[in-house]
């Protein structure tokens, strides 16, 4: 039941349609959002970021990576943590893959090539953060997406 509520969710988003998203509009909405600014971790990778919740722990890494190492050519990614048990129903979505280099269990992987929307990658950040927190909640970001995407009209609940 819960998975069908994911699907019936990423469905009607997915119909919204996506843009391309540039990590520097990532690291401005972070800073705004959260006070968190781009670490950059490895000599190896200059470009690649680690964005870190207050209490220390990371909440996102962002990448620019060889397509061919995810199937893919270079795209920019960025590793989110992510409700263990959303996680198979999203990297069934096209620009949604298993965390990169991460415990594919809690983390996956967007691309931020203009297939996943802005607003949806934005979304899946807060998810994140809260995360790490200890503040997220399945029933209220389901809310929270179905706000953002004008998916619930006044007391109408959307229902999946």
């Amino acid at each position: 039941e819960k998975y069908e509520k994911y699907n019936r969710l990423i469905d009607k988003i997915e119909e919204l349609g996506s843009g391309m998203f540039e990590t520097e509009e990532i690291y401005e909405y972070v800073k705004k959002q959260y006070g968190t600014v781009p670490e950059y971790l490895w000599k190896e990778s200059p470009e690649s970021a680690v964005l870190r919740h207050k209490n220390g722990k990371w909440y996102a890494v962002l990448m620019q990576v060889e397509k061919s190492r995810l199937g893919l050519g270079t795209v920019d990614i960025i590793n989110v943590k992510c409700e263990p048990d959303m996680v198979g129903v999203l990297i069934e979505t096209y620009g949604f893959l298993p965390g990169y280099h991460m415990n594919k269990k809690y983390w996956i992987t967007m691309l931020l090539d203009g297939t996943v929307s802005e607003a949806k990658i934005l979304d899946f950040l807060d998810m994140s953060y809260d995360l790490i927190d200890g503040m997220f909640n399945v029933d209220i970001f389901i809310l929270k997406m179905s706000d953002a995407f004008g998916l619930r009209k006044g007391k109408n609940i959307l229902h999946f």
